[in-house]
């Protein structure tokens, strides 16, 4: 890796290396987490989610 490498040289990289159904499963994750941090309000879930959001640095309210 040099010194100067950008996001765009990530992405060829990753273009060139990974297969669709890898790039597939890392959208489908992706997604279930943005929906479980989004969506999921059973209190005790929802409790647990908040304390990770902040503990990410992630403003909630």
């Amino acid at each position: 890796m040099s010194t100067n490498e950008t996001v765009g040289d990530r992405l060829d990289v990753a273009r060139t290396e990974l297969t669709a159904t890898q790039i597939a499963a890392g959208l489908a994750f992706g997604t279930a987490i943005v929906f479980a941090l989004m969506f999921v309000q059973e209190p005790l879930v929802h409790e647990s989610m908040h304390n990770f959001r902040h503990a990410a640095g992630i403003t909630c309210h």
